[in-house]
């Protein structure tokens, strides 16, 4: 089936290409929390540069939370081999 993560990762690499996709429930529930973030936050802000920097803010910590929890994809995936 899948193979087995390390149960301190969240996120694993991606198959192909760069990136972290959730694994836990832990992981899941971040990307939960960003999505409604992210939309509460569009709705609430009206000045077009604050929710800029808002998503840039939250992507940036959605990133860093990402590394630190999951696994190291800091090189190109071309498949599981």
């Amino acid at each position: 089936m899948s193979e087995k993560r390390e149960e301190s990762h969240w996120f694993g690499a991606k198959t192909y290409g760069i990136g972290w996709t959730p694994v836990t429930w832990q992981g899941w529930v971040v990307v939960i929390v960003f999505v409604v973030l992210v939309i509460g936050g569009m709705a609430l802000i009206d000045e077009w540069w604050l929710k800029v920097a808002y998503a840039v803010l939250l992507i940036v910590a959605l990133v860093f939370l990402a590394a630190w929890k999951g696994e190291k994809p800091f090189k190109w995936r071309w498949g599981r081999g």
